[in-house]
């Protein structure tokens, strides 16, 4: 059993605290176990990285839904975000964030690493596409890094120059009470240093537009609202930081002769009387193309029929469902003067014994209304 305490239990809160109530919580008990105010004192750093620890994980929404759902477990070996945790950057992000404001001497700040944003791309496919699966090239305009200045925002041949106003550190701390509080330097912006030759690409951002250009495979089975997730593939991160993902949602096109129903399919083919009655062999189209079926005779209008394994298979691939095929009797229109006179003799020779279900609907008409 894992002997690791609740990280809710180390910072002191219930499971429904917010957002803020973890910070708060943090920010007081960092200082207390904080190792600038405890030096040589093994217990104190130990503290400080289980409450750093904990922080990490409950101020990130999804490792909290999975703590909250496995425990500790869910950083073990077999959980979602297995190999631990990363101190040597998660202090820093933590740190930088929360003692900015109550520590200054002896503290350096790296120029600040931000991933990069999310991007999205609405993709239009055909129905076919959707169902049998495809590859399709997009083109996105993104931010990417500056080819001529690596990304550095300065001008080739030169480097970025330590900031003069916080020599370095990102911040200028001054004394307010027993605290030596710090800001964040205004000259640099925090990022402990200064471009004095600003590359003309970019102007000094490090980063420029561009149109990219990448292939996407889109699993068959895939429908309206699917969206692929593609690592990696957003805007590029500023300082080194780790580029966003791009998300791709399908749109799927309406087919001129199927409905999908989930993992089914709906078509309607149209008859004729004398196939209605006399039953008949059909060629029905189908995804994988046409296929015979069997109409037996008597068939009413509207009756559906299911062509087994022909429907959609899931994303998975696991499941396939049917496709499920309505007959539509279609009434002759334009009938020639020998077609009407067969046809009225038909109704004469048959009377009712050839409509049952008319007869069988009337008998009940006229036992509740007499």
């Amino acid at each position: 059993m894992n002997g690791k305490r609740d990280y809710y239990e180390l910072l002191g809160l219930n499971r429904s605290a917010s957002g803020e109530e973890i910070k708060k919580a943090y920010r007081k008990l960092a200082l207390k176990y904080h190792p600038d105010r405890n030096p040589g004192d093994k217990r104190a750093e130990e503290q400080f990285k289980e409450i750093s620890e904990a922080y990490q994980v409950l101020t990130d929404p999804e490792k909290r839904v999975q703590y909250d759902q496995f425990g500790h477990s869910a950083f073990g070996d077999g959980g979602p975000f297995r190999g631990g945790f990363d101190f040597a950057t998660g202090f820093e992000d933590i740190f930088g964030d929360i003692f900015g404001e109550f520590f200054g001497a002896g503290t350096t700040r790296r120029r600040t690493r931000t991933r990069g944003e999310d991007l999205r791309y609405n993709l239009d496919i055909t129905f076919e596409e959707a169902v049998l699966g495809t590859a399709k090239k997009i083109k996105i305009p993104r931010q990417a890094p500056c080819d001529s200045c690596r990304g550095s925002g300065s001008k080739p041949g030169s480097s970025p120059r330590t900031c003069p106003a916080c020599r370095g550190r990102g911040q200028v701390s001054f004394q307010q009470g027993f605290f030596n509080v710090s800001r964040t330097c205004s000259q640099c912006r925090g990022e402990g240093t200064t471009i004095s030759d600003p590359c003309s690409s970019c102007n000094g951002a490090g980063r420029v537009r561009k149109l990219h250009t990448l292939s996407v495979k889109i699993p068959p089975g895939v429908d309206t609202g699917s969206r692929l997730k593609l690592r990696g593939e957003g805007e590029s991160g500023t300082s080194g930081g780790l580029p966003g993902d791009l998300y791709v949602v399908i749109q799927v096109e309406p087919h001129p002769l199927f409905i999908r129903d989930g993992l089914d399919i709906i078509c309607e083919v149209p008859i004729s009387f004398v196939q209605a009655a006399l039953g008949t062999d059909i060629d029905v189209p189908t995804l994988e193309g046409k296929v015979k079926m069997k109409i037996p005779p008597g068939t009413q209008s509207g009756k559906v029929f299911r062509l087994k394994g022909k429907g959609v298979r899931d994303v998975q691939g696991y499941h396939q469902g049917d496709q499920h095929v309505r007959v539509i009797l279609e009434t002759p229109t334009h009938l020639t003067p020998r077609q009407k006179e067969l046809l009225k003799e038909f109704a004469e020779l048959g009377g009712q014994e050839v409509h049952p279900l008319s007869k069988g609907f009337f008998d009940k008409v006229k036992q509740i209304f007499g």
